[in-house]
């Protein structure tokens, strides 16, 4: 490749962004140190006792990790079901109770308009646990993922115990966050 050939190339993507970004193009959010600043501040984190705030940092990372590895899970759960069962795979493959529950907590969270749903889909008003069972129920659709069910069972315990730990403003010691780093590993790597 000459140069003309490569200052051609690099100048075509460039022209591409700036087409990309004036059509509209989302970028992917990013939550700068300016941000991260600016937050803490209005929340007063200043003047909180330092060492309170420095545990709080170190599990708010752990949570991080958990929150996305949550939602991991319900995004693959409800884009399978989708596939299989189409727009009513909610009423085809979710249990009645678990069904209920959810709809009835995003019942009640409609009435509070001040505070933001959890999402547009009814799998975000499950709890954690649930994710389980609305696997184990669908087993047929999800076992070539995922392999054993009792696997994806241990983790998903494991981690719901370790989130309600941190969600009670406590403190995992570095063997529990190495587990959950170990096992949200091996699920992506067996589920994807």
């Amino acid at each position: 490749m000459n140069m003309d050939s490569i200052y051609s190339f690099v100048f075509k993507g460039l022209l591409t962004e700036e087409a990309l970004d004036k059509a509209g193009r989302k970028l992917k959010k990013n939550f700068s140190e300016i941000s991260e600043a600016e937050t803490a501040q209005r929340l007063g984190i200043p003047f909180l006792d330092e060492e309170l705030v420095l545990k709080s940092r170190k599990m708010a990372i752990v949570y991080t990790a958990i929150c996305a590895f949550e939602n991991s899970i319900r995004e693959f759960i409800e884009k399978k079901l989708f596939e299989e069962k189409k727009e009513n795979w909610w009423d085809l493959c979710v249990k009645k109770e678990i069904r209920e529950k959810a709809e009835n907590r995003k019942e009640s969270e409609k009435d509070i308009r001040w505070l933001t749903p959890r999402g547009t889909s009814l799998i975000y008003y499950t709890e954690f646990g649930d994710l389980i069972s609305i696997m184990a129920s669908n087993w047929d659709l999800f076992e070539v993922h995922i392999g054993k069910l009792d696997w994806a069972k241990q983790i998903i315990s494991t981690l719901e115990k370790s989130r309600n730990i941190i969600m009670h403003s406590g403190e995992l010691e570095q063997a529990d966050i190495e587990r959950i780093g170990i096992y949200i590993r091996d699920w992506i790597k067996q589920v994807g």
